[in-house]
C-alpha cells in the first residue's frame, strides 16, 4: 500500500539536477511503468517510456487540496510516483529526467513557461514549467536527434516530439514547434486550440532544480494560483485524454468529447481510482472527507455563479 513520503527527505541542491544511481528506486519506478528490467536507451524505449508514464501516472494537484507540502527534488519526485501518486510538471518531468539519465540517455533539463488562454500571462521561460530534452537519437525525420520529452503538460504529449520546426499530429490534437519569439535560442510549443493552455516557451540552457523553486512555491501555495483554486487531474490513454476539474470529468478523443459531473462522494473517488489511477489509499479518511467537502462547496459556488450570468 502506498505510504506518504516526507516532502523534504532529500535536500534540494542549488546546482545541477543529475543524481547518483539508486538502482532500487529506478527499478521500482520502471515496475510501475511496466518494465521488469532496465531497457537499453533507444528511440523506441524513449517513446514507450513516455507513453507509459502519461498513461499510468496522473498529472494531478490533488495533493495541494489535501494540504500536503511537496519538494521538487527529483529523488523525492520519484518516491512520490513509486508510492502510487502523481504530480505536476516539476514532479513528473523531474522524475522522468532522472530515470532517463540513469538508463543512459543524453538528457537535459530546460526552464520553460506556460501561458493560458484567458490569463494575461507573459510569454517566456518564466520557470512555471520544467522541460525535458533528450539528445543523440537521430532518425530520418529528426536527423539532429533532439526530442522534446514532456510528461508534465496535462493534456499534452502522449509521445516525445522530434524537436523539429513544424506541425506535429498527435490525435486528438495537433501541436506546433517553432523558434521562440520571446526566448533567444529557445523553442515555442504551440498547443492545439482545443487544449487546456495556449502554449509554452523554453530556454536553450541547462536548468537546475533551484531555477524552479520560487515558482513551485507560488504555484502550490498562492490562493490565486490555478493549481490551488481548482483540483485538477489528467491522464492520457492512447488517443483519449481524461481530465477532471473539480467535479467535471471531460473525455476528449478523435471522435469527439463529452463532459459528466460527478454527484456523489463515491463516484468521485471511484473516478480517481479507476479512470485516473489515483486511489489515494494512503490518505486518512478525515482528509478525504475534507477534500470532498471542499469540492462540493466549490461546485455549489460555480453553479451559483452560472445562474447569476
Amino acid at each position: 500500500m502506498p505510504k506518504q513520503v516526507p516532502a523534504q527527505a532529500t535536500r534540494v541542491t542549488a546546482r545541477g539536477w543529475r543524481r547518483p544511481l539508486d538502482a532500487d528506486l529506478r527499478d521500482a519506478y520502471l515496475a510501475r511503468l511496466g518494465w521488469s528490467s532496465p531497457p537499453e536507451p533507444s528511440v523506441r524505449t524513449l517513446v514507450d517510456l513516455h507513453a507509459a508514464q502519461v498513461r499510468l501516472v496522473p498529472y494531478e494537484v490533488v495533493w495541494i487540496a489535501l494540504g500536503e507540502t511537496r519538494s521538487i527534488e527529483p529523488l523525492n519526485s520519484l518516491r512520490y510516483l513509486v508510492a502510487g501518486r502523481g504530480g505536476y510538471c516539476y514532479h513528473l518531468n523531474g522524475a522522468l529526467a532522472v530515470l532517463l539519465d540513469w538508463l543512459g540517455f543524453d538528457v537535459h533539463l530546460r526552464v520553460g513557461g506556460t501561458q493560458g488562454h484567458a490569463e494575461a500571462t507573459a510569454p517566456g521561460a518564466t520557470g512555471t514549467h520544467m522541460v525535458v530534452e533528450v539528445h543523440g537519437l537521430p532518425t530520418d525525420a529528426n536527423p539532429q536527434g533532439r526530442w522534446l520529452a514532456d510528461a508534465g503538460l496535462g493534456d499534452g504529449l502522449r509521445e516525445p516530439l522530434p524537436l523539429v520546426e513544424g506541425l506535429h499530429a498527435a490525435p486528438p490534437f495537433r501541436f506546433g514547434l517553432r523558434p521562440s519569439p520571446s526566448v533567444p535560442g529557445g523553442w515555442r510549443f504551440d498547443h492545439d486550440p482545443g487544449g487546456a493552455f495556449a502554449g509554452m516557451d523554453f530556454a536553450p540552457g541547462e536548468a537546475s532544480i533551484a531555477d524552479f523553486a520560487e515558482q513551485h512555491r507560488r504555484l502550490s501555495t498562492t490562493p490565486t494560483s490555478g493549481f490551488v483554486r481548482t483540483v485538477t487531474v489528467a491522464r492520457r490513454d492512447g488517443d483519449t485524454i481524461h481530465e477532471l476539474r473539480g467535479l467535471a470529468v471531460q473525455n476528449i478523443s478523435p471522435s469527439g468529447e463529452d463532459c459528466v459531473y460527478l454527484t456523489t462522494r463515491a463516484d468521485y473517488f471511484a473516478a480517481l481510482a479507476d479512470v485516473f489511477l489515483l486511489p489515494l489509499s494512503d490518505v486518512e479518511r478525515p482528509r478525504l472527507s475534507a477534500l470532498w467537502n471542499r469540492l462540493r462547496e466549490d461546485h455549489e459556488r460555480y453553479l451559483l455563479a452560472q445562474a447569476a450570468q
